[in-house]
């Protein structure tokens, strides 16, 4: 009887410790389960620097927040499981199907409450930097947007035979070596199914510069211009791509200011006719970009987006992405049959109507060009004196 009594309370003891470790365990597993794992809280991707230290983070309204310390905080506080997440961008993107979850969880579980958190900041005090450090490619689309086209040719064709004809970067106008044989007329006449976009390159190391930095116009150059641009962020290596299935490899969408000097160079003599693209385009920081990146997931019209391009404060380019002759799947189609794109590689899609050159102004140190597009953000950039070229002439 001892014996049976004995036994009682030490098998009741190991059944409560049993019960509470399950229970514990139940809890944990319901607390995890309470966060959602869904894009149900939208929010935008940003690089930025804070107390020295240059972090990646999600907005939400006015708020930028570390990811890593929004990481640690919900493993604590809604015990979830321990993870890493990546510390620069293009690594998030390249990982963004493993990550994508636990940024959801964060967005969701932080979405009303990141005021009194020490990993969460105003955005208006940390230093918002370029969103990718750097793309492996910069791609630029030509004369993408009909009016523009014809905006170009209209300003071509109104130039004097003294007035300077430079490149014409978007579009091909501005006459250059023997006009660049820009034909504005052909615009009505393309078939994006049938007829191939102009694209060219410029150096994401050497034209990328931070949202807010100032582009330093070369001394001399006084034909320098405004073209505000939707740009598309791949996600994954796209290579033989079709239309249909493109949107599959894009991870979302940012703003780039496509920086174009419309003749303000060189005029030697070439054996190739046409215009220096390199010249009009390549120019040092020409590739203003950011100020943040919006996955896909949280911009589902980003084929009809408002696009408005500010010059102190003027409107000069009021569009809408709709109205792109070449679009994002024959855009991707068309460039990943000639190269393979990578995760964190940008295509900027060309510039609508409304330039500089179409209207025969141009910007000055002291300017500020501001593009701004919807559901992404406002790129800021002020135009500054740059440094002066050597003398290469005696």
């Amino acid at each position: 009887m001892f014996k049976r009594i004995g036994l009682f309370p030490a098998c009741t003891r190991a059944g409560v410790a049993i019960f509470a470790v399950a229970l514990l365990g139940a809890t944990a597993r319901s607390s995890a389960a309470a966060v959602s794992d869904k894009p149900e809280t939208p929010f935008k991707l940003a690089t930025f620097e804070a107390a020295g230290k240059v972090r990646v983070g999600l907005v939400i309204g006015s708020r930028v927040i570390d990811l890593a310390g929004a990481n640690a905080y919900l493993v604590q506080k809604a015990h979830v499981r321990a993870m890493t997440l990546p510390a620069e961008m293009r690594e998030l993107i390249e990982q963004y199907d493993t990550a994508a979850p636990r940024l959801y969880q964060i967005a969701n579980f932080l979405k009303d409450n990141t005021q009194a958190l020490p990993f969460a900041y105003d955005i208006a005090k940390v230093s918002i930097k370029a969103p990718i450090k750097y793309p492996w490619n910069l791609l630029n689309l030509a004369a993408n947007y009909k009016a523009h086209a014809e905006g170009m040719g209209a300003a071509q064709s109104g130039r004097g035979p003294q007035a300077p004809a430079g490149p014409a970067g978007q579009g091909g106008a501005g006459g250059g070596r023997a006009s660049g044989g820009f034909n504005p007329g052909a615009a009505a006449l393309i078939d994006p199914d049938r007829d191939a976009p102009i694209v060219f390159a410029k150096s994401p190391r050497s034209c990328i510069i931070d949202p807010g930095e100032a582009f330093l116009i070369p001394p001399g150059r006084t034909r320098m211009d405004w073209e505000g641009e939707l740009a598309i962020v791949i996600g994954k290596r796209a290579r033989m791509v079709s239309k249909d299935k493109a949107h599959d490899y894009v991870f979302g969408y940012s703003i780039l200011y496509d920086v174009s000097d419309r003749g303000g160079g060189r005029r030697e003599v070439s054996m190739f006719a046409g215009t220096n693209w390199f010249d009009g385009k390549s120019v040092d920081g020409g590739a203003p970009f950011g100020p943040f990146i919006v996955p896909k997931e949280f911009l589902p019209n980003f084929n009809n987006l408002h696009l408005v391009t500010r010059v102190n404060g003027v409107v000069k380019q009021d569009a809408h992405t709709s109205e792109l002759i070449w679009d994002e799947g024959h855009m991707i189609q068309y460039i990943s049959t000639i190269m393979s794109l990578y995760p964190g590689d940008l295509i900027s899609t060309g510039t609508p109507a409304g330039t500089g050159a179409e209207r025969q102004e141009f910007l000055k140190p002291g300017d500020v060009v501001e593009i701004e597009i919807e559901g992404i953000g406002t790129l800021r950039t002020p135009m500054d004196v740059g440094p002066a070229a050597p003398q290469t002439r005696q």
